[in-house]
């Protein structure tokens, strides 16, 4: 049996201390609870451990494609100092968000292979986190009319779906603007 390094036990009282102390300076109306994570996406994620938010505040969380959740948990992974190949052990959610986001990820890859297979034209979704796009790839892993890749750099970074037999875009291609400081 693998020894986790992430527990309820090790690091769910760290969690639950930094989330309760954040909420409280924020003066949410929220709650969190830490607890051993329920896999129901094994082929996408399999965290070992869920922070769950409720109260009347959780809209505020789900805004915006639920950054300011997805920014508490940046903030908590930081402070347990994780390295970026550990994020994916600690997921915080609120209504089901995960599930829901996780679903719609994988049907629009489905949506866009088609369109790909059917047009030939390489389709680009908008940037995403690291873990959105592994969602997109793992969608497509067994489709074998089309590939997918991630392009582009730091928030800028986006999967594009090409016919199988394409060549890739130069990898400049996507690259965002340099940075110029106004005089």
């Amino acid at each position: 049996m693998e020894t986790r390094k992430y527990t309820v036990a090790s690091a769910g009282p760290r969690i639950q201390e930094f989330v309760n102390g954040m909420i409280r300076n924020a003066g949410f109306d929220l709650r969190c609870s830490v607890g051993e994570a329920a896999t129901l996406h094994p082929d996408f994620e399999n965290p070992d451990i869920v922070v769950q938010f409720s109260g009347r505040d959780v809209s505020l969380l789900l805004s915006n494609k639920a950054e300011l959740l997805l920014a508490l948990e940046q903030l908590s992974l930081e402070m347990l100092k994780m390295t970026p190949d550990e994020h994916s052990r600690v997921q915080f959610d609120a209504n089901d968000y995960r599930a829901l986001r996780i679903e719609e990820l994988r049907l629009s890859a489905i949506t866009a292979a088609e369109k790909v297979k059917r047009t030939r034209i390489p389709f680009e979704f908008s940037p995403m986190t690291s873990r959105e796009r592994r969602i997109i790839h793992l969608a497509l892993r067994g489709e074998s009319a089309v590939r997918s890749e991630s392009a582009g750099f730091g928030s800028h970074r986006q999967v594009i779906i090409y016919p199988a037999d394409m060549p890739s875009k130069p990898a400049g291609a996507s690259a965002p603007p340099p940075f110029r400081r106004r005089r």
